[in-house]
């Protein structure tokens, strides 16, 4: 499902316009952005959680020239579902 789809399946399940679907689902993304950004944690319950995690550097290996190479530390988005949301999956 692209985002199109998505705000076409909010609008329907919801009964608002794709236009105020749109507008929701946006201010949901950059709401999440914004906190993640700053470090923070979103939790909704039942659906699951965003949260930010530091990877450390490390050392890997170029696979094309088998070079070793130095991989940066870097911050990472994690999402753990939530127990209804891996009930329903399973």
């Amino acid at each position: 499902m692209n985002k199109t789809e998505f705000i076409n399946a909010v609008s329907a399940k919801s009964g608002l316009s794709k236009v105020d679907a749109k507008k929701a689902i946006e201010a949901f993304v950059e709401t999440v952005s914004d906190e993640l950004k700053g470090g923070g944690k979103v939790a909704l319950l039942g659906f699951g959680s965003f949260s930010v995690t530091e990877k450390l550097a490390r050392k890997g290996v170029n696979p094309k020239t088998k070079q070793p190479i130095n991989i940066p530390a870097r911050k990472s988005v994690k999402f753990k579902a939530g127990s209804e949301l891996a009930e329903l999956v399973k």
